[in-house]
């Protein structure tokens, strides 16, 4: 198979490049300004007669690549405004630049002001469908998250930025515990967790800083055809797209103070290293400490993200990021629920606890630094053919400890001197435990993207391989039991008497659970996926994807064993059409997708039993409208998805000669379903609104005669929305001065649901936010409140984990 890939990416290299044409074309390059010299963002730049054309970023740049040479007439509009038309000249292989000033007076660009009408969700990404393709001409729905809503909220954790997510919720915080340390949502239905940077493997198992990000992508359902089953979830995927670098000097200092000792500073410097601009250089940085709301506990991190482009030629380019993370913090309260009888309290009321307390000390801390690396190298081979080949090199680990807290599972004796009955859910049990875990993930894609027709129908179209390889080395401690501590009695001596010099008198000695292995498996795929217009107006989507998955098994060092060997071969397809009612405003879409998981073999008791399992997969079907109106100032989609995963993992017995074996099969089935809103709009200039909802039905179709019928725990509260509002005043002496508003509600959440444990359920909860700010050209100064009512609420996954109460935070930047 490995050898198979590397002669196809041999062969179709060099027919592609056999196949470029001698008059190769150039590019525009250009920059769209006001008469005092501003940027003016989202103007669209056409080609005039050609039907071809690109909209300016927040900087006022454009780039209309692959243009034949010649001279053309650039036309540029803007809502309220007079349309520009400007000649310019491609020759081959060059690139033309030009500078654009609209020719406006003081009066009217007072009443209209270009960023007023800037939607604050970046729709277009080349990362969602690996082709440069709209948002109305993708069948797949994704929403997007920017960094002006992040500056807007003073946003400070990546957890807090997820909120703007529509039908994204937080189920669990960052543990820093190895393999999945990182914070857990819940996305239609399934758990998902941060995994890719541009589109590649990029993980952690600790907290992603905010500092590097120019937006982030939830790409909903199954997509294993696209992006594979090593790092991706059923009910879809989180993308971290990076910060660029650009053609001139600028960045901005930051600093945020705010409650619970919240201390942040941020820089952001970006620089030409040449004088021609090919040659470019931005880094990000942060340092972040704060304190734990509760009694005790913390997280610190510093933070590091250089950036660097070099643009060699009209055809070949490169782009390198690298970002350094090393964090310190102690592991957030999660009490564990017992999983092995029944509860006695069903809801975190019931239990009686002051979730103020951190059952946790501050020097019982982990460790968790993490490397992503990060490059592209684009190559255009012809002026319907490029190629790009992606690289990323990720290191994750945890070092330190991790300590949590679970429910007993039988009564507690003996009891406390004085207490004569047993309470409810009154006792906990701390564990403890060292770790000192590290994973390594190599991502190597090569994609060949066309854009060409055949006869009349235009085709986009992209040939992808992929090799992907993970190997974690682990050595780790027994878990120990530290003690059993009262949940409900403040007075318990115990509680105080946990600490490192305690743990670590605990774990002297202890051998029997210690881990010490290695883990490795590869993953090697092909893909292809093919965009065609059958009309103007009529698209049809078309993909496919061949995984071959190589399991290497576990060396256990212990014991001196390696088990675990296996490799499994999946097929993925996909379908999509998208029918544009009005051309690029109105367009209905349907899809059916599919997404995979590997499944390991698994010990039979007896030999008739079979333990070589299938994959799972996840099969998708979904139709809904996008719309894009008022000349780019509302935007936003609705659809219906039922999503079905079979070959799930049961449960049986048998019985023979008297005895009884138990033993694991597959025919279990989830059914996840539902609907999902997303809205962007700026209808008035300085009005800017993103909204989201989501409901979503899940059910254990087929399963355990515990589970059987019941919502699985993984799939968060059915009801999920989310709102926020802005408002800036664009002339007069507060001109620059904004609002912000909005919040979040989520229904109840079933985060234990089991007949052998009975249910408990975390309420539905409403939280406000707001925020002040005031911009002017060299500085920012905002002012944020999350949490205005001080409501007490609660997220997690078969636990319990209080979200902060009313915090205020302030924060002053200095732009250059």
């Amino acid at each position: 198979m490995k050898q198979l890939l590397y002669v196809l990416t041999l062969i179709l290299g060099c027919t592609f490049v056999a196949q470029a044409e001698d008059q190769v074309p150039g590019n525009i390059l250009g920059i769209v300004r006001t008469n005092d010299g501003q940027p003016a963002p989202m103007v669209t730049v056409l080609l005039k007669g050609k039907n071809r054309g690109d909209m300016t970023n927040e900087k006022g740049e454009f780039n209309i690549r692959r243009v034949q040479p010649g001279t053309y007439t650039l036309q540029v509009s803007l809502v309220g405004f007079e349309t520009a038309e400007q000649t310019v000249t491609v020759e081959a292989n060059q690139t033309a630049e030009v500078n654009i000033n609209l020719q406006l007076n003081n009066t009217q660009l007072n009443e209209v002001i270009v960023k007023g009408t800037q939607l604050k969700g970046k729709r277009e990404s080349d990362h969602i469908a690996r082709l440069p393709i709209k948002n109305l001409e993708n069948p797949q729905v994704y929403n997007t998250i920017g960094q002006e809503v992040l500056k807007e909220q003073v946003v400070v954790s990546f957890d807090d930025a997820m909120r703007n997510a529509p039908g994204v919720n937080k189920m669990w915080s960052s543990t820093g515990r190895p393999n999945d340390g990182a914070s857990y949502f819940s996305m239609r239905g399934f758990a998902v967790q941060p995994s890719m940077i541009n589109g590649i493997a990029g993980l952690t198992n600790g907290s992603i800083d905010p500092a590097n990000v120019e937006h982030i992508e939830t790409i909903k359902g199954p997509s294993g055809t696209l992006f594979g089953s090593s790092l991706v979830s059923f009910g879809g995927l989180i993308n971290i797209v990076t910060k660029k670098p650009y053609d001139h000097f600028g960045g901005e200092l930051s600093y945020t103070g705010g409650g619970f000792g919240l201390t942040r500073i941020t820089a952001d410097v970006n620089a030409p290293l040449n004088a021609d601009k090919s040659a470019l250089l931005r880094v990000n940085a942060a340092y972040h400490n704060e304190n734990s709301f509760q009694d005790a506990g913390f997280r610190k991190s510093f933070f590091v993200a250089p950036s660097f482009s070099y643009q060699v030629n009209d055809r070949l380019s490169f782009n390198v990021n690298a970002e350094f993370y090393n964090g310190e913090g102690t592991n957030p309260l999660m009490v564990f629920l017992n999983r092995s009888r029944q509860l006695k309290a069903r809801t975190p009321k019931e239990l009686g606890m002051d979730f103020d307390r951190s059952y946790t000390s501050n020097d019982v801390t982990n460790r968790t630094p993490t490397v992503n690396l990060y490059g592209q190298m684009n190559y255009k081979l012809s002026d319907k053919w490029t190629s790009q080949t992606n690289l990323s090199r990720s290191n994750r680990k945890s070092d330190g400890y991790y300590q949590y807290v679970m429910f007993l599972d039988a009564p507690y004796n003996p009891l406390p001197a004085g207490q004569t009955a047993q309470p409810q859910d009154s006792f906990m049990t701390r564990y403890a435990y060292t770790q000192n875990s590290s994973t390594v993930v190599t991502g190597i894609q090569q994609n060949f993207i066309g854009d060409f027709k055949l006869g009349s129908m235009r085709n986009r179209l992209v040939f992808g391989l992929d090799f992907l390889g993970m190997e974690t080395t682990n050595n780790n401690s027994p878990y120990a039991v530290f003690d059993v501590v009262s949940a409900v009695n403040p007075a318990d001596p115990r509680y105080g008497q946990l600490n490192r010099p305690a743990i670590d008198a605990k774990l002297a000695g202890l051998t029997a659970g210690m881990t010490r292995n290695r883990l490795t498996n590869y993953t090697y795929s092909a893909y292809v996926s093919d965009v065609l217009n059958v009309t103007d107006k009529l698209l049809a989507m078309a993909s496919v994807r061949v995984d071959y998955f190589e399991n290497k098994g576990t060396e256990d060092f212990v014991k001196g064993t390696k088990t675990g060997n296996f490799n499994q071969t999946s097929i993925s397809p996909k379908f999509g059409l998208v029918y544009q009612v009005v051309k690029n405003r109105v367009a209905l879409f349907a899809n059916y997708m599919n997404g995979f998981k590997n499944v390991a073999p698994a010990t039979m008791p007896l030999p008739e039993l079979n333990g070589n399992f299938k994959p799972q997969h996840a099969n998708q079907y979904e139709g809904g409208v996008k719309v894009d109106l008022l000349k780019n100032r509302l935007n936003a989609s609705l659809s219906y998805y039922d999503i079905e995963v079979d070959n799930m993992n049961m449960q049986g017995s048998i019985v023979k000669e008297g005895v009884t074996y138990n033993y694991t099969y597959q025919g279990g089935t989830q059914r996840s379903k539902g609907v999902e809103f997303d809205l962007n709009a700026s209808p008035v200039e300085g009005l800017n609104i993103i909204a989201g909802y989501a409901y979503n039905n899940s059910k254990m179709v087929k399963a355990d005669k515990f589970t059987l019928g019941r919502r699985p725990v993984s799939a968060g509260p059915e009801h999920f929305a989310n709102l926020w509002a802005t408002y800036t005043v664009l002339s007069g002496k507060l001109n620059g001065f904004g609002i912000g508003a909005g919040g979040n509600y989520a229904g109840d959440n079933v985060i234990t649901n089991d007949s052998r444990t009975g249910t408990f359920t975390l309420p539905a909860y409403t939280v406000f936010n707001a925020s002040v700010f005031y911009n002017v050209k060299a500085f920012r100064l905002a002012l944020k409140m999350d949490n205005i009512a001080n409501k007490e609420y609660f997220t997690g996954w078969t636990t319990i984990e209080k979200q902060m109460p009313r915090r205020v935070s302030a924060n002053v930047t200095f732009k250059f």
